[in-house]
């Protein structure tokens, strides 16, 4: 089930915006199945000709991933494209209404940001979409790079736009920011938004074959990787002391964990860094360097994980506002640090201690480990379908408080 006309919150939020990123999200999960267990001789991600070949001389256990992760690719990435699509329409009635002025003049004018992170999610997805059903997609994805750089360009000055209105009229007019409402990681929303851009930007780097188009997306992408980083720390900070005085605003909660899905993307983004420079620069790193890179943003992952779930278990937050009566569009937070986690662990398995040989792919460690991942993922398809059964069934939502 996702949103359709006929389902409407009686308030709209720009926070609805994540339920189209958390579908998204999942397509990546599934693709990882097709990553990182399907060989892809000649290019670094598997195409439909490689998905084929697998499948006709594949082993039971492969030719089942692979039918799994085509049925999850396509599900999911029809809902977050239905539910994208949906989103624009409601919030382009939204922004007529007082509710979004008086969005506009508080903390939570930062939602908006939810708009430009959910159209770079849903390029990543149409992407994916292309390699695994699009025969033949190899043969002229040179001339798709540009494009693809251009529309994460757009969506990266979109973001820009709303980052300055926010900061130009909170820094330029004293006393309009509330700190004691800013006691949560809320305000990391914008981070988030330009590291998904980031991600986007740094695909050319590992895939292209032209010097130029690497270039390019290695500096465009560490722009707006370094941009997303400063803004999570300053955020971060600020957010923290005002949890600390205030404790922890009950419906933005889950905002505790964005800190794990905008570090997932922008480890990608240094990954394919890593290997545009490799492969086109000669430019070298050792898998022990991947390893330990990725050791360490899993460990801090796992740190803002623990202490997000600590708070959430305190307050009882899915006692009200998941398996409870109460609705919050914030609740699609929940879903991408689950995700996050995911992704991050098959790239930490695969990229750092396979290639390390530390153990051995598909082995039985191989799989002790790659349970977590999907278990994960598991997690999360129940969690979404559970969040858009109680957003968008047949009774209306009730309303929703933005939160800040």
């Amino acid at each position: 089930m996702s949103p359709s006309p006929a389902q409407t919150p009686r308030q709209y939020a720009p926070l609805y915006f994540l339920a189209s990123v958390g579908s998204g999200g999942l397509v990546v999960t599934f693709f990882m199945y097709l990553m990182f267990w399907v060989k892809h001789p000649g290019q670094p991600v598997p195409v439909f000709e490689d998905i084929l070949r697998a499948l006709n001389g594949g082993s039971p256990w492969q030719t089942a991933a692979i039918i799994a992760a085509y049925a999850g690719i396509a599900f999911f990435g029809f809902q977050n494209l239905k539910s994208l699509f949906w989103n624009i329409a409601q919030y382009r009635a939204f922004r007529q209404t007082a509710a979004y002025e008086k969005l506009r003049q508080t903390n939570a004018e930062t939602q908006l940001l939810a708009m430009p992170l959910a159209l770079a999610m849903g390029i990543n997805v149409a992407f994916i979409i292309g390699l695994v059903f699009v025969p033949q997609l190899w043969l002229i994805v040179e001339y798709m790079f540009p494009v693809a750089m251009i529309a994460f360009l757009i969506v990266g000055a979109m973001a820009f736009r709303l980052i300055g209105d926010f900061l130009g009229r909170v820094l330029t007019k004293g006393g309009v920011f509330d700190m004691t409402a800013h006691n949560s990681f809320a305000q990391l929303l914008p981070a988030f938004a330009l590291s998904m851009v980031a991600v986007g930007l740094a695909a050319p780097a590992a895939m292209s074959t032209t010097p130029q188009v690497v270039a390019i997306s290695i500096l465009l992408s560490t722009f707006f990787g370094i941009a997303a980083l400063v803004y999570a720390v300053v955020a971060a900070i600020t957010g923290f002391a005002s949890m600390l005085q205030h404790g922890t605003a009950r419906e933005s909660g889950p905002t505790l964990m964005i800190v794990i899905p905008i570090l997932t993307v922008l480890s990608i983004m240094v990954l394919r860094q890593d290997h545009g420079m490799h492969t086109t620069f000669d430019g070298h790193s050792t898998p022990i360097d991947t390893l330990m890179f990725l050791t360490k943003v899993l460990s801090i992952q796992l740190v803002f994980l623990g202490l997000g779930l600590l708070v959430l278990g305190r307050q009882g937050y899915a006692a009200q506002y998941i398996s409870g009566s109460d609705k919050s569009a914030g609740s699609y937070a929940l879903i991408c640090p689950g995700v996050a986690l995911s992704v991050l662990l098959h790239f930490w398995i695969n990229k750092g201690l396979v290639a390390t040989g530390t153990i051995a792919k598909f082995g039985v460690a191989y799989w002790g480990l790659s349970a977590l991942a999907l278990i994960a993922q598991f997690a999360m398809i129940v969690l979404v379908l559970r969040l858009n059964r109680k957003h968008f069934g047949s009774t209306p939502a009730p309303h929703s408080v933005p939160a800040e």
